[in-house]
């Protein structure tokens, strides 16, 4: 898994900023890790610490609301900082900023930030895909993606996602520059492999996921197929 890669060993100190549930909080956890979860929906918090009691392994070192622009952790409190949720739910980019140079006060020297991001070019890779483009309103959605990274729902259909913002490959690095980050690598995470028919099916035959995880870790750096990837993942140091 690429958090694994690049995190430090447990017991190392993360907080999940932005964890929402705890998903990979909990997971964590599990590892051995001492995790801080952060999300700014109360309702996220309630689950993840119902989540937590009815896992045993899975105590979080901390849980509460909190916004990624602001949280309340300490200087220099934790090994890494997790961001994998809230670089897309701001499209302002002094807010996304503000986001990543967080992290920076929140990491110890050398500790790792790992922020997600939604590629510029998902909105028409799914449209494609799912046939979503047939749709005069989503068509003009994408289009407005690809023009300034600005997601916007004027529909109550949830296929067409939220208020969001979808980035360039090479713009994660300078905003993690930008926020005084050492920008270390950015990967795709699905790649190419979520625009397969099959996807699920290939998955669950252990030699065609075999074949298509190998695939897709020799091209996850590959700058030119980037945004073909529905989510973006940016690795970054304090300095």
């Amino acid at each position: 898994m690429l958090l694994e890669r690049y995190l430090p060993v447990p017991p190392a100190v993360v907080a999940d900023v932005g964890g929402g549930p705890g998903r990979y909080a909990l997971w964590l956890a599990e590892r051995g890790y001492r995790v801080h979860l952060v999300d700014r929906m109360p309702f996220h918090i309630e689950q993840a610490r119902a989540a937590a009691d009815a896992r045993p392994g899975a105590t979080l070192a901390s849980v509460e609301v909190g916004d990624a622009r602001e949280p309340r952790l300490a200087d220099a409190s934790a090994d890494a900082v997790l961001l994998l949720g809230p670089l897309y739910h701001l499209p302002e980019r002094a807010d996304r900023l503000q986001a990543l140079a967080e992290p920076r006060r929140v990491c110890r020297r050398d500790g790792v930030i790992i922020a997600a991001a939604i590629s510029r070019f998902a909105s028409t890779r799914d449209g494609i895909r799912a046939g979503y483009l047939e749709d005069a309103v989503f068509a003009a959605v994408a289009a407005s993606d690809l023009r300034d990274g600005r997601h916007r729902n004027p529909t109550d259909n949830p296929a067409y996602f939220t208020t969001a913002y979808f980035h360039r490959p090479e713009e994660l690095e300078a905003e993690c520059s930008a926020a005084g980050l050492l920008h270390e690598a950015t990967l795709a995470v699905e790649g190419a492999a979520w625009l397969l028919p099959d996807l699920d099916a290939r998955l669950a035959d252990e030699r065609r996921r075999a074949a298509l995880l190998e695939a897709l870790a020799a091209l996850e750096a590959e700058p030119a197929l980037l945004g073909v990837s529905a989510h973006l993942l940016t690795v970054a140091r304090r300095i």
